[in-house]
């Protein structure tokens, strides 16, 4: 059976998905995992036919439609997805290690975000521990996930998007742990706009100084718009910062407007402690590229793809950036634009003025998705999603010369189950993969000693 992706293109015929995506998700959760991935695997060979406006992914259903306003029936179908997808049992975690090589997880259970440490590199952890004390719909499926980081002063961090019961309605969320993990601050909402609208994806931060960065993307504009007339595609990118160790965040700043509305925002601290992020942007009418933007009070938005990519819809397929300590910006992303299609990898090494020429790696005929990057001085490492019908691998390739030449691909994980996207972190002498599948559980694997 060929592989593809979703052909979600201006002339695709569209077609109402909302009704039977609820029913697939309320019957695939409860079945077995190679269900629900032969069931991707067709619903990808065949959306050049139907023209879906929703998707399965792989690691589990998403909705990638515009949200931009639905008719009453619709919105009721809409509103029963939501509410299916929110009862979905999250897969996705977050890591991170201390100075100390301690390593830091954040997963949900039950509504409560939780966390926990490992001393043996994720062999054994402890009890964990929540955060937030009252239950909430805690966004931890697919593109959205807790984050935590662990501050120079031992300080833990954590950020994360509250669902709300308005579809696509969401919260900023952050509580910080000044004990060491024994108990956590009660959570406070980040955003300073409280209407039921998208406040989510976030993404979190910290430099040397100990200010915290909270970005994330934001749909008040579009209230903003409809009160004056007008319209307004996507969302828009926010930030807020903390200088007193998450105590309080300043006032809410608008990085960018006209971002994508659901794909991940991804972060990086450069030499000066100043963020970078890097999301999937609107350009023109409705090319769906990415942008990058210092997050100094000063910098202007700059196009970072141009692979063109139009597309009425929204991929929830974020990008990823890293940031070496020779100040080296590290890209990596998605696009599914007839030209130039697959995964995608570019450096910077003067702030984004100019980019690299993108090397285009992974199978796209094996889905290959949801790239995530890590770099540290000259090594630069990618890890990646396939799916070959039966079993989904994580593949790797290493640069050790800044992303100059590369590696071949290969395989350093697989499952036969539903799994969590791909991510790497680092202990600061070992760089490793952080994965949560259904069956096997929890990994975290050395890159330097793990082959298939």
């Amino acid at each position: 059976m060929k592989l593809s992706f979703l052909d979600m293109s201006p002339n695709a015929i569209l077609v109402p998905i909302v009704g039977f995506l609820a029913c697939m998700i309320n019957h695939t959760s409860l079945r077995k995992p190679w269900r629900i991935q032969r069931l991707s695997v067709w619903l990808f060979s065949n959306c050049r036919k139907i023209g879906l406006i929703s998707c399965l992914t792989v690691s589990g259903m998403c909705m990638a439609a515009d949200h931009s306003g639905h008719g009453s029936a619709q919105s009721h179908d809409m509103t029963k997805t939501w509410k299916a997808a929110l009862a979905r049992q999250p897969l996705a975690v977050a890591a991170t290690f201390d100075a100390n090589g301690k390593l830091w997880q954040a997963s949900v259970k039950n509504g409560h975000v939780m966390v926990s440490q490992s001393d043996n590199q994720g062999k054994t952890f402890s009890t964990p521990v929540p955060v937030n004390p009252e239950s909430e719909l805690v966004a931890a499926i697919g593109e959205s996930r807790p984050k935590i980081l662990v501050g120079s002063n031992g300080n833990i961090y954590i950020s994360y998007t509250q669902d709300l019961e308005t579809p696509f309605a969401g919260n900023i969320r952050f509580s910080r742990s000044i004990d060491g993990g024994k108990s956590f601050s009660a959570p406070i909402t980040v955003n300073d706009n409280r209407d039921p609208i998208t406040h989510r994806f976030d993404v979190m931060g910290v430099n040397e100084r100990g200010q915290i960065y909270l970005a994330w993307l934001d749909k008040r504009d579009i209230l903003i718009a409809k009160k004056n007339g007008g319209k307004y595609s996507g969302a828009a990118v926010y930030y807020a910062i903390s200088d007193d160790d998450g105590k309080t965040f300043h006032t809410n700043v608008k990085a960018a407007d006209h971002s994508c509305e659901c794909c991940r925002v991804g972060m990086a601290m450069d030499k000066d402690g100043t963020p970078v992020i890097v999301w999937r942007h609107i350009f023109e009418k409705n090319i769906r590229d990415h942008a990058m933007l210092r997050l100094d009070g000063k910098a202007q938005p700059i196009r970072l793809s141009h692979e063109n990519w139009e597309v009425n819809a929204c991929p929830h397929h974020g990008p990823a950036v890293s940031i070496a300590n020779d100040g080296n910006y590290h890209f990596v992303w998605f696009s599914k634009s007839a030209e130039q299609h697959g995964l995608f990898y570019s450096y910077s090494s003067d702030q984004g003025k100019h980019f690299s020429r993108p090397l285009n790696f992974g199978n796209f005929q094996a889905q290959a998705s949801h790239p995530h990057v890590l770099s540290q001085g000259q090594h630069v490492s990618i890890v990646w999603k396939e799916f070959d019908g039966v079993a989904t691998g994580i593949y790797l390739i290493d640069s050790i010369d800044g992303g100059k030449f590369w590696s071949a691909p290969k395989k350093i994980a697989a499952t036969t189950g539903t799994s969590d996207y791909p991510f790497l972190v680092s202990d600061g002498n070992k760089n490793y993969l952080s994965w949560n599948t259904d069956k096997e559980g929890y990994r975290l694997i050395n890159l330097s000693e793990s082959a298939q």
